[in-house]
């Protein structure tokens, strides 16, 4: 059941950039890929903002999956506070420096959904069964 939303995640990604499945984990507090996840959760900020500056419609998609990869995780307290953050930075950051869609803009949102199929297949190696 936690695999479920994080699949959605990897297979959004994928489609933009390779392709990815995930298998469940185990309910640890601090599971030992949550590394790669806090990157992913910050990827997937990164992409609701930038998505949306540059007129890809696509409304609250990256919101949607992150709560979707939240759902996956059902991480409680600090855990669920961090990769939050992650995504709040990832949001952030961006927001400060693009305020319309450039070529650097459209280059950053390549090379996230590039880096976050690459964590996808990296965490599936390593971690499905």
């Amino acid at each position: 059941m936690k695999a479920r939303a994080l699949v959605i995640v990897m297979l959004v990604l994928g489609a933009a950039a390779g392709g990815a499945v995930i298998s469940p984990a185990a309910d640890a507090e601090v599971a030992p890929f949550d590394a790669g996840l806090a990157r992913l959760a910050e990827i997937l900020g990164s992409l609701q903002y930038l998505r949306g500056i540059c007129g890809a419609n696509e409304g609250n998609k990256w919101r949607t999956e992150m709560q979707a990869l939240l759902d996956a995780e059902a991480p409680s307290g600090q855990r669920r506070s961090q990769f939050i953050a992650h995504f709040n930075r990832g949001y952030r950051a961006y927001l400060q420096t693009y305020h319309t869609c450039t070529p650097a803009a459209d280059l950053a949102i390549r090379r996230h959904l590039e880096e976050g199929s690459k964590i996808a297949r990296e965490v599936t190696a390593r971690y499905s069964n």
